[in-house]
């Protein structure tokens, strides 16, 4: 079957990325606007968890079906020691709505941005077909079938089992992909001829005449009859930079969208993309009958010139060191159905937490949120296709192509992806299948280098960019010019925020050494450690409660040691760190705590027990000779007999930049309750992340307080997560999710010794959906 029929087969549209980005933030197009309208369809959903015969049709009594809202995860689970299956089913979801009076004429779609894994679409009671796969948009033409006068229903089976002919399934995979609707719903309302999709792909951008070549998509659903005009301007903020225009001839109706390009030259003015300044730019793309809209789209840009060469990773012309690490998407509790705020809140975590200049979307295409704050906040992405080891048979392959098309034509404008991954991670060769898979992501974007996640270095080289995991110490040397490592560490030494002091801090000098080396020579262009967050797997893996210990925060985000390394990588004008790679007790190490590992960009420390200077020392070069902020090894020796509180003094040029204390006590002093944000919107699902510590007077968390927390709310929200809850490791974290009701939400967690701490939430109002 050839990719053609292969699409064909499934009635899907290959236009998921149709959407444009303001609109995407949730704001919906008054109707009786000119060109598209498009409507989030995220709330008023009814669910069933099972299959439901009949349950498609307008008909249907679904009364007795649960109220949900998307993001929506099949089935709420525990953080951990769950079993897969209990969301591995088949359920149904279903959404009335009327349309517009505008959209009389026009073609109506309905877009997914994430079902997992199987979707079957119904409208009014006839199958639209199904969709294979989790990670990527889809869309369905809802025009023959809508009722434009009446109710209309749409209906989703969706199947959340591991089916073998869908990616990455088919063997075994080292993650859980969970189940539902678990991203974002759109109706779009088009005309016969619409803009399907823009790529807007700069050019010489290092020059002195940078330029900007716009590909606008036009879908001809019926045939034009008149000269049309591509209208594309591009801005900065509210501010037009250049505007220019394309003639667009009649053209007769086709099934494929046809490119016409606008150019810009001469952008004199444009600020360039990069991680310290990550400009952007919106290009806003109106097509025109005359001087009548007929359509109109806009994309989010940045200039930027990115390229793997035999020099290591060069941004602009300048070769910057890749240091980065792998994210899973998954979060507690709900599995992968986190709404934008907590997807952002992880891009954030990794660029201004941790420090990371890159970030590998391990192993699947992420949520556009995540990626909408990679954009923004100048963190570089490696983006891949679906897959685990595992290469299935044509069928299987044809899917996996499409997955690519997919990630490819949703991202293709975003600054911060350098490279597509276009390789089943870690799958055995598979010469035919991987020479098109490459052919598909140069002949759709020509302007980024392709690479291919392995695990031996005899793997065929299809790709621009070799990419390695290698778990090994020493690395193996690069064996091609053009060579980044993407996965160490991670299995070969999990970590949990529980384990005694020298685990702790081996975990924390096992990536030091790796980032040591690949900074020693200029081949590897860097490395992305495993990896970013503690997740969920399958019984066959992980440490015996269905989580892989494998990252350097726990599954909350909350840092082990190993974070405090990747932290202290950062130049100091950014910020001054100082990151102890154990906690402090004198008897947690086999026989006894003498050394004491720091991680931080200063370059002289002092350290204090009782008041009394015991220990200086400086960056450890002789064991780091590359890194640019070596770890501090201080040798407490007998001073530790003396026993107290530890304080470590940072210095910089001789003067003191930051303070650090442990208590010596052994005693919980102080619990804290810390929320990401307080404000939220009352759409039925923004969610912050609430942190509960338990910590010294000092600050620092006690890793063995395993109190249970008793959580009560108050006003229009809901816990997601365990109530009561028990700290692992001193700390833990639930979820507020807003319910879709303004007011005034309070949290109280109340420790059993401790006592009671409370936040204030501002619930505002968020406005009712339109259809």
């Amino acid at each position: 079957m050839d990719r053609r029929n292969f699409l064909k087969t499934t009635s899907t549209v290959l236009a998921g990325s149709a959407l444009a980005p303001a609109l995407l933030g949730g704001k919906s197009v008054p109707a009786d606007s000119q060109g598209r309208l498009v409507f989030p369809l995220n709330r008023n959903w009814r669910y069933k968890r099972a299959f439901v015969e009949g349950a498609h049709g307008r008909e249907f009594d679904d009364a007795s079906f649960e109220r949900v809202v998307i993001p929506h995860t099949n089935v709420r689970l525990p953080w951990h020691s769950f079993d897969d299956k209990q969301y591995e089913f088949v359920s149904i979801y279903r959404r009335r709505f009327r349309l517009p009076a505008a959209a009389r004429g026009k073609r109506v779609f309905v877009d997914f941005e994430g079902v997992m894994t199987a979707s079957t679409v119904w409208i009014n009671g006839v199958s639209l077909g199904e969709y294979k796969g989790g990670y990527t948009p889809f869309s369905f033409d809802l025009t023959p079938h809508v009722d434009f006068d009446g109710e209309n229903v749409l209906a989703v089976d969706v199947d959340s089992t591991e089916r073998p002919d869908i990616p990455p399934f088919g063997y075994q995979i080292d993650y859980l992909t969970f189940g539902g609707i678990y991203r974002e719903v759109w109706l779009r309302i088009v005309p016969p001829i619409f803009i399907e999709n823009v790529f807007a792909k700069p050019k010489a951008v290092l020059s002195e005449q940078p330029g900007l070549d716009v590909d606008c998509y036009l879908q001809h659903t019926e045939a034009s009859h008149d000269t049309l005009t591509l209208e594309v301007e591009l801005r900065e903020g509210d501010r037009v930079q250049a505007k220019a225009t394309q003639r667009v001839p009649a053209s007769e109706a086709s099934t494929d969208p046809v490119a016409h390009t606008v150019h810009f030259d001469n952008l004199r003015a444009i600020k360039l993309w990069d991680l310290d300044h990550p400009n952007l730019y919106s290009v806003q793309v109106r097509l025109l009958k005359g001087s009548e809209l007929v359509d109109q789209d806009a994309r989010t840009v940045g200039f930027r010139e990115a390229r793997f060469t035999d020099h290591g990773f060069e941004l602009n012309g300048k070769v910057i060191k890749l240091r980065g690490l792998d994210r899973h998407q998954t979060f507690p509790f709900v599995g992968q159905a986190m709404p934008g705020r907590a997807q952002r809140s992880d891009a954030r975590v990794l660029r201004k937490k941790l420090k990371c200049n890159i970030v590998r979307t391990s192993h699947y295409p992420q949520s556009r949120h995540f990626l909408d704050a990679c954009d923004e906040t100048g963190l570089l992405v490696l983006e891949e296709i679906p897959g685990w080891q595992h290469i299935g048979d044509e069928a299987w392959k044809l899917v996996s192509i499409d997955n690519l098309s997919r990630m490819i034509r949703r991202d293709w404008n975003r600054p911060s992806i350098i490279l597509w991954g276009v390789r089943i991670n870690e799958s055995r060769d598979d010469h035919d299948f991987y020479t098109r898979t490459n052919a598909v992501a140069h002949r759709l974007d020509p302007t980024r280098q392709t690479c291919g996640i392995r695990n031996f270095l005899s793997s065929e080289f299809l790709e621009d960019v070799f990419t390695m995991n290698d778990f090994g110490f020493p690395l193996k040397p690069p064996n091609h010019p053009r060579y980044l490592n993407t996965e160490f560490v991670g299995h070969t030494y999990p970590t949990k925020t529980i384990d005694q002091v020298e685990r702790l801090t081996e975990h924390t000098l096992r990536h030091a050494r790796i980032h040591d080396q690949l900074a020693s020579d200029p081949q590897y262009a860097g490395g992305l450690g495993w990896c970013a967050f503690d997740y969920n797997t399958h019984a066959d893996f992980g440490s015996g409660d269905r989580i892989c210990y494998h990252g350097v925060t726990d599954i909350f985000r909350e840092p082990k040691p190993a974070a405090g390394f990747y932290k202290s990588q950062c130049d100091p004008s950014d910020e001054v760190v100082l990151e102890p790679a154990f906690h402090w007790a004198r008897g947690d190490e086999s026989v006894g705590f003498n050394k004491a590992v720091v991680c931080s960009n200063c370059d002289h420390l002092k350290f204090y027990i009782a008041g009394k200077l015991v220990a200086e020392a400086d960056p450890n070069k002789a064991d780091f000779a590359h890194l640019r902020y070596a770890p501090f090894v201080a040798d407490l020796g007998h001073a530790v007999e003396k026993w107290g509180d530890l304080r470590i003094e940072g210095y910089l040029n001789g003067n003191q930049a930051i303070v650090k204390t442990l208590s010596g006590r052994g005693v919980d002093q102080k619990f804290a309750v810390l929320s990401d944000d307080t404000q939220l919107h009352a759409d039925g699902a923004d969610s912050t992340r609430v942190v509960l510590r338990v910590t010294d007077e000092f600050g620092a968390i006690r890793p063995f307080a395993n109190d249970t927390i008793k959580l009560n709310l108050e006003g229009p929200a809901e816990i997601i997560g365990d109530n009561p809850f028990a700290l692992i490791g001193g700390t833990g974290a639930i979820w507020i999710r807003a319910k879709e009701q303004p007011g005034t939400v309070q949290l109280t967690a109340t420790h059993p010794v401790l006592g009671a701490q409370r936040v204030t939430f501002e619930i505002a109002p968020s406005p009712p959906e339109s259809v």
